[in-house]
């Protein structure tokens, strides 16, 4: 186990620098997670297409099969779900390896780092990368340059429900800290 510091009054506190190196592993490993799952005919699963904007989309479904992409459809919800537990599985391990011993410590790790790979998904992967690589384009909306290149979207995409869903595996990392310390 990595080394612990203590503050003045003998508190715990979470080692810094084993949290800011985690954060960068996240992103690296959740950037793996997008390019793997847009790799190839990934991208035109339902889940896959639920994150595209609503115009490229539509753009898309007028040459193509139209699937359930809402919210509520059960691909979506299973891969969303899917994903939490796999949050959960990588926030864990960070929690530990950071030395949380409470719920509320656990809780906090989770959902800061929840939150950093929201904004760095948001600020990087969809402004920057997607927005600009081909290899993200849904066939049929090649030419929809414009569409492709909506901050507003993905940004209100991050605060809600994003934030919202940070909360899930944040609390359920919370727990399991709580009952494995």
């Amino acid at each position: 186990m990595l080394p612990v510091q203590k503050s003045i009054r003998g508190d715990f506190v979470m080692t810094w620098w084993v949290i800011l190196l985690e954060a960068l592993i996240f992103a690296a490993v959740f950037t793996a997670a997008v390019f793997l799952a847009y790799r190839g005919d990934k991208k035109y699963s339902a889940a896959g297409i639920h994150n595209y904007p609503p115009d490229i989309q539509e753009e898309y479904f007028k040459t193509h099969e139209r699937v359930d992409v809402s919210a509520k459809s059960k691909k979506v919800i299973l891969t969303k779900s899917f994903g939490i537990f796999g949050f959960v599985g990588i926030l864990l391990v960070c929690a530990l390896l950071a030395g949380a011993t409470t719920f509320w410590q656990g809780f906090l790790l989770a959902f800061g780092l929840m939150v950093w790979i929201g904004a760095y998904d948001t600020f990087f992967l969809d402004w920057v990368l997607f927005a600009n690589l081909p290899m993200f384009r849904l066939e049929g909306t090649e030419h929809m340059d414009k569409a492709y290149h909506q901050k507003w979207f993905h940004l209100k995409g991050m605060l809600f429900p994003g934030v919202v869903f940070a909360l899930i595996p944040a609390a359920l990392v919370g727990l399991l800290i709580m009952w494995i310390r």
